[in-house]
């Protein structure tokens, strides 16, 4: 995956990919910076300090040395290096540096993350870090919190940019195998402790064949990302200019969050077609607060390909980014909405090169019992879902009646599940919960058109728990199964019956509220509750008219009685490290009284 390599070369003569023995994550690094050597490799722009922070390939190589020649020091082959630096090319050099230094890496956050100490302490607790890798800027609450933990399972802390290049002068990259664990990437699970999904070498370089190929994106590809570089979609993102010899573009997410149009800007600073990914909210804001300053020149002809995954894609969303950025040469096929999961490395599915976002209609009826029905978009029962397009090669998707765990025909809805050499080898430390995650078997394939059609008749199943169909060959994802509210028998998506209560009022933030189910205090029947931020401005609304407006629109639209309506200031409402809706998290906080 370098210039000197050809796509041929990952597939074997019937066109699946087929990782060739040897490569590894790190495999060219030193052939980028015996090639690239000047050219720049990974750009930090940090807007807090108004500055740029750039390395080329080969300063790269040289921080890489001095920091995995220090972890030899400290570490052998197999422990595990967590990294808890800020956003920034330090960050990268700590990744990589541990991989090539024959650690597991176990890419984290720094403390000061809001909100975040305690699954900081019980992903430290589960993983046991030998080493942590830090920044000098960050050491002092870095140090603070490692000084909380218990003397015996205390990880050595390394500044990765106070360590002079000289430190790596007799360094010697250790002996990789494609099948060896690289990193562990912890799920953003809301409630429970979070898993160390582990990743191999042979797992993430598929994944990125995978996504290249299914996007159409062109081996030298250049990248921008504000992703967090501890969640999987923005760690993949760094892994392109590593095994291609591309070029990626930083910045944090505080700093896009802040203002959208640092991130738009970025995209079209350059001829070179780019790619990125965000999460849906990311369009939606955009749309709203990244248009260009009055006067300034934006071309963004040269975006290649934008994947919209890690939550639940709005068709509405992407029509507001599209409308947005067409006057600067979007091309309305460039926005992929598409599915994920770290259990997977990361990438699933998205559309097809060329092909424009789309959505069908589906009866709300049908849809809670199972059934994928089109209906007219004005039909009174209309819930839009958006085509997450096709599978990754050498991947295969089939939709499982959980029960009796045989495949479901197009049409059916069922929990997805996922095959193909991508996904992890399991759940570190935890032989129960990998086997009943990773180590499942279909026991029924359909006889015809089945879509683990190619995988081995013995082949091991994810079990991802999200619900999904198929309608005309796409992939579609209606919701997670824990996450449905059942009352009186009938299934009902959250997501569905949020959407309902942020068009209610103007007083709700849009993007910003949960619904779940909670048992009734007199007969314990499943009720349903629902948990709003207040939208900007509306601080200091009555909230009596409001509630009766989502309680009249819920039960108009969704037959569902609506138990208690809780109006709350924004930020309130529990969202997970990768950004999403927390809505067991906040569930829990409605029953412990939190709220």
């Amino acid at each position: 995956m370098n210039r000197e390599m050809r796509l041929g070369d990952y597939l074997d003569p019937e066109g699946n990919i087929a990782i060739p023995a040897g490569v590894t994550l790190t495999a060219f690094l030193d052939r980028n910076v015996a090639q690239l050597g000047d050219a720049p490799a990974y750009r930090y722009i940090d807007y807090e300090q108004d500055r740029t922070v750039e390395l080329t390939w080969s300063q790269l190589g040289a921080r890489l040395r001095a920091v995995g020649a220090r972890l030899q020091q400290v570490t052998r082959p197999g422990d595990r290096v967590a990294i808890l630096t800020p956003q920034g090319v330090d960050y990268v050099v700590g990744f990589f540096a541990a991989i090539r230094a024959g650690a597991i890496a176990v890419p984290l956050f720094a403390p000061e993350l809001p909100g975040h100490a305690e699954r900081l302490d019980a992903v430290l607790a589960d993983a046991l870090p030998t080493a942590v890798l830090t920044t000098t800027a960050a050491a002092q609450s870095v140090g603070e919190f490692l000084r909380t933990l218990p003397r015996d399972r205390r990880p050595r802390m390394i500044a990765v940019d106070a360590l002079p290049d000289a430190v790596g002068s007799g360094f010697q990259p250790a002996s990789l195998d494609a099948e060896a664990i690289a990193y562990l990437q912890y799920t953003s699970g809301s409630t429970r402790t979070p898993a160390g999904v582990e990743i191999t070498h042979r797992s993430a370089c598929t994944n990125v064949v995978q996504m290249i190929l299914s996007v159409g994106l062109d081996w030298n590809i250049r990248s921008v990302s504000w992703l967090p570089l501890f969640h999987d979609m923005g760690l993949l993102m760094i892994m392109f200019p590593a095994l291609l010899g591309g070029h990626i573009t930083l910045m944090s997410p505080v700093a896009f969050v802040r203002r959208p149009y640092r991130w738009i800007k970025e995209l079209g600073a350059s001829d070179t077609p780019t790619f990125a990914a965000a999460p849906n909210f990311a369009f939606e804001l955009a749309a709203q607060r990244g248009l260009p300053p009055a006067g300034e020149a934006l071309d963004l002809g040269n975006v290649a390909g934008l994947i919209n995954g890690s939550e639940p894609v709005s068709i509405a969303s992407i029509e507001k980014f599209n409308a947005a950025f067409a006057p600067y040469g979007l091309d309305p096929a460039a926005i992929k909405p598409s599915y994920g999961m770290a259990e997977a490395t990361l990438f699933v599915s998205t559309t097809e090169p060329g092909a424009r976002p789309e959505a069908v209609y589906l009866d709300r009826d049908e849809l809670g019992a199972g059934r994928a029905v089109p209906v007219g978009a004005d039909h009174p029962r209309a819930v839009p879902q958006v085509s997450c397009g096709s599978v990754a090669r050498s991947q295969w998707v089939v939709i499982v009646d959980a029960r009796t765990e045989t495949e479901l025909p197009d049409g059916r809805v069922g929990e997805i599940w996922l095959h193909g050499d991508n996904i992890g080898h399991g759940y570190w430390g935890r032989a129960g919960e990998t086997e009943l995650t990773f180590q499942n078997k279909l026991q029924s394939r359909l006889l015809r058109h089945s879509h683990a059609e190619g995988a081995a008749e013995g082949a091991h199943w994810l079990r991802t728990g999200d619900l999904g169909v198929y309608l005309d060959g796409r992939l579609y994802i209606t919701g997670r199964i824990k996450d449905l509210v059942i009352v009186d028998g009938r299934n009902h998506y959250p997501q569905d019956i949020e959407a309902t209560v942020a068009a209610a009022s103007p007083a709700v933030r849009a993007g910003f509220v949960a619904a779940f189910s909670v048992p009734g205090a007199s007969d314990g029947r499943e009720q349903v509750v629902i948990v709003a931020e207040r939208a900007a401005g509306a601080g200091r609304a009555d909230a009596a008219p409001v509630q009766e407006a989502i309680r009249a629109s819920v039960s108009r639209r969704h037959a569902v009685p609506v138990a208690d309506v809780r109006l709350v200031s924004a930020g309130v409402i529990p969202r997970t490290t990768s950004g999403k809706l927390a809505r067991r998290a906040c569930r829990a906080h409605y029953l412990d009284g939190a709220l």
